[in-house]
């Protein structure tokens, strides 16, 4: 063999190995490796960068969904829990916080089961992406729950009169229950109405030729969902969205308020909390794309 020639080694690093090369070039063995294992790993981080961007929409929805549970829950456990930290007025506000911060951090800005389904609908959300979104933000508020009690089961053991004693006193920071006064038939329709209102005014903010650039969007929500939750929300804790309600009710039966937050008039948790967005949510689409929008890329203009 002359010096031009080169001996190659057919199999691949590391079983083989370095390929040997011809003197003349300025690539040694050593090169050789370490050009294949900077391949290696630019091949590893390619594939975790294309899972990351794969599962970015699902993860966003979680984590959006668990920091408005945070917000949420949180002010509802320390405004129950000490007699000078806030009123409705405060809980209103802290809850659209947690919607317009959440909002900001979802890609898509769903974070609400209701919300996925109604743009699946009538918006062409894609089906296939409903099922991973929905279960991204029962997990999400599962996990903000979980995170919520953490913090403020102290104070529960106060309230409640004794450590480990669970009622449905404090049962309502978590998950949703309506005042003694109301009627099944109207706690359904209270919640209904607020989601109905709350996608009717979610569709104008989000019409392009209202002008709201999107960077505005956030602080629009905000000021929506804390008129909705000031003026329609207190006789049905104002629940809109159905993870907000599930996902805490589940952590609540696991920590120790037991069966009785599913069984609670009659299981109030599916029809008031999960049916009634998921119908309003529906109807305020429908009724601004029908009435309102003059947009070409919606299902109502198709159609029509």
């Amino acid at each position: 063999m002359t010096m031009s020639q080169s001996t190659v080694d057919t199999r691949s690093w590391p079983d083989a190995p370095p390929k040997r090369v011809a003197s003349s070039s300025n690539t040694s063995p050593v090169d050789t490796r370490v050009q294949s294992l900077d391949e290696g790993v630019t091949v590893i981080a390619t594939s975790a960068g294309s899972y990351r961007e794969a599962f970015r929409e699902y993860s966003s929805e979680f984590f959006g969904t668990m920091i408005l549970v945070i917000f949420g829950n949180g002010v509802n456990c320390q405004v129950s829990t000490s007699a000078n930290s806030g009123d409705w007025l405060s809980v209103s506000a802290t809850w659209a916080v947690g919607i317009a911060i959440g909002v900001w951090v979802a890609v898509n800005g769903h974070i609400n089961p209701a919300i996925t389904l109604a743009m699946a609908t009538w918006r062409g959300f894609p089906w296939r992406k409903v099922p991973g979104y929905i279960l991204s933000q029962f997990l999400g508020a599962l996990v903000g729950a979980a995170i919520v009690y953490a913090t403020f089961f102290h104070a529960i053991d106060v309230v409640e009169g004794g450590r480990g004693v669970r009622t449905l006193a404090t049962a309502g920071n978590f998950g949703t229950y309506a005042a003694d006064y109301m009627t099944n038939v109207s706690c359904f329709f209270s919640e209904f109405l607020a989601t109905t209102i709350f996608l009717f005014g979610i569709a104008t903010i989000q019409d392009r030729k209202n002008g709201l650039p999107a960077g505005g969007q956030p602080f629009a929500l905000f000021l929506l969902f804390m008129g909705i939750a000031a003026g329609l929300g207190y006789q049905t804790s104002f629940s809109l969205n159905p993870a907000r309600d599930f996902g805490p009710r589940i952590l609540t039966a696991m920590v120790g308020y037991g069966s009785d937050v599913f069984n609670y008039r009659n299981q109030y948790w599916l029809w008031c909390p999960i049916l009634g967005p998921i119908f309003g949510a529906q109807i305020g689409i429908l009724a601004y794309d029908l009435f309102l929008n003059t947009n070409t890329d919606t299902l109502i203009f198709k159609k029509l």
